[in-house]
């Protein structure tokens, strides 16, 4: 199998230091957060900003004041992904004009915000193609195997142009008390066969949990995200003490199963 790309969300739209001290929100703390899960065997971040006030942002200047943060300690040793998530705050047009004016070199978009109008379908897919033109490296998040289907319906169609979209199965959704399992990984997988999916595919789960499905998608050739964005919690149900700590389980849990980590730059050629 390929090498497995170790990704970290480190802090999500929505909590603060009032659900874990060691939540990355500025983007000096972004950046110290980078230096130590590189070193526990992470390949990639994912990246979310804050306002002032804490709240989730989608601003290309805050984007790369983060991006400097991490490059001045980890250089291009880390893949450095942008969300687009709209947070309850941001529409498409919103979430398009802040990667084409911030250019990053990789973001994750999801499909059903990017088509929540069928009116705005030709915008986003010439956005699409644009991010093709770019080499930005794309990731287009799923919430469910109907969501599989509906990507392959619009790549089908050349809404979606061809190339590699590193698709993310979401294993469980965003409410109170979500908790994944390994189970849950498997409609996805379901779906992906039956659209005969080809591209490398990661997968994120919810809760204390989580190392459990990232050990079940590395053992089946996927990639993983772990990280606080989803979970704060050790298998045990313990808190994690930080990202680092579930990043390094994630690592543990493939060297384990015999799988390699990727590094950035094997985690750009399998991505573009």
């Amino acid at each position: 199998m390929t090498p497995l790309i170790l990704a970290n969300a480190p802090n999500g739209a929505s909590r603060t230091k009032a659900d874990h001290p060691a939540l990355p929100m500025t983007a000096d703390e972004i950046g110290e957060t980078a230096a130590r899960i590189l070193d526990a065997g992470a390949a990639m971040i994912h990246v979310h900003v804050r306002d002032a006030a804490g709240r989730h942002l989608l601003d290309a200047d805050a984007y790369r004041a983060a991006t400097a943060a991490i490059r001045a300690r980890v250089g291009q040793k880390l893949v450095v992904q942008v969300t687009t998530e709209a947070g309850g705050r941001y529409e498409a047009p919103a979430q398009i004009r802040v990667i084409r004016a911030l250019r990053p070199e990789a973001v994750s978009v999801a499909l059903r915000e990017l088509f929540a109008d069928p009116k705005l379908e030709t915008e986003a897919a010439d956005f699409l193609g644009w991010l093709r033109r770019e080499r930005i490296a794309l990731q287009m998040i799923l919430y469910s195997a109907e969501e599989v289907h509906r990507y392959a319906g619009l790549k089908a169609r050349g809404i979606i142009p061809a190339g590699n979209d590193f698709p993310l199965f979401v294993l469980g959704r965003y409410t109170a008390g979500q908790v994944s399992t390994p189970a849950d990984l498997d409609p996805f997988l379901a779906a992906a066969t039956e659209i005969k999916l080809t591209d490398p595919w990661s997968m994120c789960a919810f809760g204390q949990h989580e190392n459990a499905c990232a050990a079940h998608a590395a053992s089946l050739g996927g990639h993983v995200r772990v990280g606080f964005e989803n979970n704060l919690l050790l298998p045990d149900g313990g808190r994690a003490p930080d990202n680092a700590a579930l990043v390094r389980l994630a690592a543990q849990a493939a060297r384990a199963g015999g799988r390699s980590l990727a590094t950035a730059d094997d985690a750009r050629a399998l991505t573009a």
